[in-house]
């Protein structure tokens, strides 16, 4: 069970505010739309996205069990962190 919630904390957090909610707001938003419809319609699909991460972390925990993958994310992460720093005070 606490692997569960753990998962399930980490994922809610991380999609707090992204561009899906945004898009989800924008179709529930306009008149005549089934709120249910765009509820139903956009669980479906996160539960295809999640299905196929799950897949391909499978997959890459199969072929690529050596590698440090946590440590590699983490560094990407960070790189596009500095990225969009770097482009933000570029613009100003």
């Amino acid at each position: 069970m606490t692997m569960f919630l753990t998962v399930f904390a980490t994922v809610f957090l991380a999609e707090l505010g992204d561009k899906t909610q945004l898009a989800t707001i924008l179709f529930a938003s306009e008149d005549g739309r089934s709120k249910f419809l765009v509820f139903f319609a956009a669980s479906a699909a996160l539960v295809a996205s999640t299905a196929a991460a799950t897949l391909l972390g499978a997959a890459i925990d199969r072929y690529f069990a050596d590698l440090p993958l946590k440590l590699l994310a983490g560094v990407g992460f960070t790189v596009i962190g500095v990225l969009m720093i770097t482009e933000h005070f570029r613009a100003a």
